[in-house]
């Protein structure tokens, strides 16, 4: 009994800081879409389409920050201090290397960037200034995420929430500063949104580094300089981080696949399915943190071999993930009608929305189960091609067929549209629990010299 409450107390030691950080960015981006809501729709598109290319280089670096986290957990376990020295500067030079490449490319070709997503030369010009500015937060970004991380894995995770929400205050605050020209300073608009962006994000960079600093000497931990690695070292790395990074990029595909189904569909159904993004960000949003402690908890446990401990832990924390969602779930139910008379449209799309929402409430248990199956227990061995082939599976075999299939072919409404193809992730759970019974996932990483 004192062990379950031991391994519950470090659950929520990990898992509600990485919450309510979680929830609060996303608040907070509601909160800053307003803002740059009253700019028109010129302002609006070209702040989006920046938006879109940089989230490219987001995907890339929580990719790299999710190996480092693997890494760094598995030779926690180990007692092997060089290793989680290595596994971090690795990963560290990695992540700053790709922010200085996007940085270079966005100043030195801003207008050819936004040139592929839109032919309209106001917002492309538009488009490209805020990418020229917002671009110089690429690497605090960078570095902020490799600290977050490595503060995780050292049961400090409420320090990355602080710098965080720091950050999130500053971009706020900014945003109504320089955008409308308060207190003083000049209406801005674009440039002020991208401006607040960028001050924020080296705001938050600069607390993370003091709060690392201040918390790193009161540990037994000692980092080192350590970036070289033998051919075997290089194999290892390159098979857990290439895996991970096609994932994501496939993921991102198939989401942009899903998205342009329901958009032709027609306009009605993609503002249903427009209206229900937040809540579904806010209720997965919810239970990320279940995730990451599963990455670090379950990576530490096999990281110091002790194999039944770790098959015992996910068990645990998919149980919880379960509860935590099915209850969840009811809430939203039983709240959809509330919510969505929130929004001034059409009865037809609001009622359009609660159904989806009812839809995503049913799946909804799915997905956390296949978030803290496969985006922390499955890939805390290593084994993280285990996760690419059944993400690719789910996705492109089944979910992207099954949406094709439903708009298209069968005409469906769109909450049925998004129901059969979410049923992809009944498709990736059933594999994942395959693979999780099977215990092939369950490695020990070895020494990278």
């Amino acid at each position: 009994m004192e062990k379950e409450q031991s391994f519950y107390k470090l659950v929520l030691k990990i898992a509600l800081p990485v919450t309510l950080q979680s929830l609060l960015q996303s608040s907070f981006s509601v909160v800053d879409q307003v803002m740059t809501g009253q700019l028109g729709s010129g302002s609006i598109a070209g702040i989006g389409l920046g938006g879109k290319f940089s989230s490219v280089y987001s995907v890339l670096v929580s990719a790299i920050a999710a190996v480092a986290g693997i890494m760094i957990a598995q030779y926690m376990g180990q007692k092997d201090q060089k290793e989680v020295s290595r596994s971090f500067f690795v990963n560290m030079l990695l992540a700053v290397i790709l922010a200085v490449a996007f940085t270079g490319v966005c100043m030195a070709f801003p207008g050819q960037i936004m040139g592929i997503y839109t032919r309209d030369e106001a917002t492309r010009k538009i488009a490209a200034g805020y990418l020229r500015i917002i671009a110089w937060s690429y690497l605090p970004m960078a570095v902020t995420s490799l600290l977050a991380t490595l503060l995780r894995c050292m049961e400090a995770a409420f320090l990355p929430l602080y710098a965080s929400i720091f950050g999130a205050v500053v971009n706020t605050g900014l945003n109504y500063v320089l955008i409308f020209g308060k207190l003083g300073f000049p209406r801005l608009g674009v440039t002020g949104a991208a401006l607040a962006t960028v001050i924020s994000q080296l705001a938050g960079c600069l607390l993370s580094v003091a709060l690392f600093l201040i918390y790193y000497k009161r540990q037994d931990l000692r980092l080192k300089v350590v970036l070289r690695m033998n051919s075997k070292g290089r194999i290892q790395y390159l098979g857990i981080l290439l895996p991970i990074l096609a994932c994501e990029f496939f993921w991102s595909l198939g989401e942009n696949v899903y998205t342009a189904i329901y958009g032709n569909i027609g306009t009605g159904a993609c503002a249903a399915m427009t209206l229900t993004v937040p809540i579904q960000v806010l209720t997965i949003g919810a239970l990320s943190g279940l995730s990451q402690a599963a990455s670090i908890l379950v990576g530490k446990s096999l990281g110091s071999k002790d194999y039944e401990k770790a098959y015992g832990n996910s068990k645990k924390l998919m149980w919880y993930g379960l509860a935590g969602s099915a209850l969840l779930s009811f809430l939203l139910v039983a709240a959809r009608g509330a919510y969505v008379q929130i929004y001034q449209v059409e009865d037809g799309v609001k009622g359009l929305a609660g159904n989806i929402l009812i839809a995503f409430a049913v799946i909804a248990p799915v997905k956390v189960q296949n978030m803290i199956l496969g985006g922390g227990i499955l890939r805390s061995g290593g084994k993280t091609n285990y996760v690419m082939i059944i993400d690719f599976i789910g996705t492109w075999l089944f979910g992207v067929p099954l949406g094709l299939l439903a708009a298209f072919v069968w005409k469906m409404e769109i909450p049925w549209v998004y129901f059969i193809l979410s049923l992809e992730e009944c498709v990736r759970l059933g594999i994942s629990l395959v693979v999780f019974r099977k215990r092939s996932w369950m490695k020990k990483i070895g020494g990278m010299e």
